[in-house]
This record gives structure tokens, sequence and C-alpha cells, in this order.
């Protein structure tokens, strides 16, 4: 028996014109899918940046040393330092430069182990307002450097653990966290600088430093050869040191440049006579210079 659908269906011919108009829509069906999944990939990046209020391009957190040997000159040059370097064209630039265009700081103040003091709390930076705002509090509630009697000895693995700490319970997303070191001494209080480097980089933390002088009399001859060995670490890590007092400002203001950007440092070779700012990075293989 013949039923009567099943003639028709026998009986319905498609066309050439047909087969491809559905072809037609179905890639357009696929073309449309393919978009719709391309754009919300897209933007998610830019929904989770949105929906978090705290996201920064780095988190950085400036320890000062203010142990017994830091003096009012240097306490002046590393408060002073910083301040302008917050105030500066360069650095405001390197913000704004940047995905958030915001960055968080942090300054804190240490010596021996348990030794600390919050200058300035994480605090979010994204325009001029801000930065003059954080560059006024450290310059008026900073360490001066004239009560240094009783003050503590340096732990260099105290300033990396506080400052890991910090930066662990800070709020918010952060695509680089810089642990940025500022000193004249080398470890002589409190546990070893390896272990508390070692956790540090496991967390992805990076630590840089700045060398307030060239040498530590009795201990070594070579301070930034020593924080490049013992205390840096992490990918594009570098030691920056300062040629003399008066040249703090502007190592610290190329030094925040390069870790605001993410940059890696550019040098040259040192010329004898000129006022130098001398820079190592963590490579053994990779000699140090003048920077650029």
């Amino acid at each position: 028996m013949i039923r009567w659908r099943d003639l028709v269906r026998s009986t319905v011919v498609h066309s050439p014109v047909d087969d491809a108009r559905r072809r037609n829509r179905r890639r357009m069906v696929m073309s449309l899918v393919a978009g719709i999944l391309t754009t919300v990939v897209l933007a998610l990046p830019c929904s989770a940046a949105a929906s978090d209020p705290e996201a920064v391009d780095a988190a950085i957190v400036l320890a000062v040393d203010t142990s017994s040997s830091i003096d009012p000159a240097k306490a002046d040059s590393q408060r002073q330092g910083h301040a302008a370097a917050l105030r500066s064209h360069e650095v405001r630039a390197a913000i704004e430069g940047g995905a958030t265009g915001c960055i968080a700081i942090t300054y804190v103040e240490w010596a021996s182990v348990g030794e600390l003091n919050t200058v300035l709390p994480w605090t979010k930076l994204c325009n001029e307002s801000d930065l003059e705002a954080a560059a006024d509090v450290i310059l008026n509630r900073g360490d001066n450097g004239l009560e240094r009697k009783g003050r503590g000895r340096t732990s260099l693995s105290f300033a990396i653990d506080i400052s890991a700490f910090l930066l662990e319970r800070r709020p918010g997303h952060a695509n680089r966290k810089i642990i940025d070191l500022s000193s004249n001494g080398t470890n002589n209080d409190g546990p070893p600088v390896a272990r508390s480097r070692q956790a540090a980089l496991e967390k992805g933390y990076v630590i840089n430093a700045i060398a307030i002088s060239r040498s530590e009399p009795g201990v070594t001859r070579d301070l930034p050869g020593y924080y490049r060995q013992e205390l840096i670490g992490g990918a594009g890590s570098f030691v920056i040191a300062p040629d003399g007092i008066e040249d703090y400002v502007v190592a610290m203001r190329r030094k925040l440049v390069l870790e605001i950007a993410g940059l890696t440092p550019r040098f040259t070779d040192c010329v004898s006579g000129q006022s130098l700012v001398l820079v190592m990075p963590v490579s053994s293989e990779t000699k140090a210079g003048c920077l650029q």
C-alpha cells in the first residue's frame, strides 16, 4: 500500500537554488554565533576588571630602611626621593599608560625584626591629585633620621616577610606585585634572607632593591652586588644604586617607572666621572651598567 504522506515525501524535489539558500543561512547562523562567542570571551577580562574596583596594574610595597645606620641625610633622601618620584611627570605617565590606569602603593618603614611603621597604608593612585596626596603623606610623616638612638638593626628578611604579608592581604587584583626595598646595609638580624626571598618568589612576587650606599663599612665593599646575589628575585628584577645621595631622586623615579610599566631596564657602559645610576639585573650573565 502506498500512503499519501510517503508519496508526498517522495515527490518533493529540492532545487539547487533552495539548497544554496539553506547553506547560506547555515553559514550566516554559524558566523553570527561565532561572533557572539568571540565578543563574550573578549569582554570577560574587561568585565572582571570593571567588577573589581580595587584592580590595578601594579601593587607596590615601598619598604624603607630606618635602622640606626640611617642618618638624617639618608632619611631625607629616602623620604624626599619617594615623594619627588610620585610627583614626577614620568611616573604619572607610566600609570596613565597602564591597562587600568591605576597602581596601589603602601609606604612602610622597617628596621630589626618586629620594628615597623606604616606611613601610608594601601592607597590607589590613578591621577595627579592622588599622587600629590600620597607624596604629602610621605613627606610629612616619613622618618627624618633625627631620632636614631635605640633604633634596631637591619633585617632584610623581616622587610621581605612583612612586604609579602601586605601584598597577600591587599584586596583586589594586581597584574604585578612588587616588593621595593630601600636600604644601606646587609641582613644582620632575623632569619636568613634566602628563606624569606624564596617564600615571596613562590607567591609570584618580584623583589627589587635600591642601594642607598655602594658599600657597608667593615662588611662589604659591594652592597649592590650583595643585593643582586642575596636579595632581589623574580622576572625582570634588578638592583639600582645611585652614586650619591643627590642621585637618589633620579634613581627612585626611574625605578618606579620601570616597575609600573613592567619594563626591563636598559643600560649602557658607565663613564667615569659622570653622575652614575648603576643597574644590576638579576641575571648573573648580564653585567651591570648605567641606567639610560
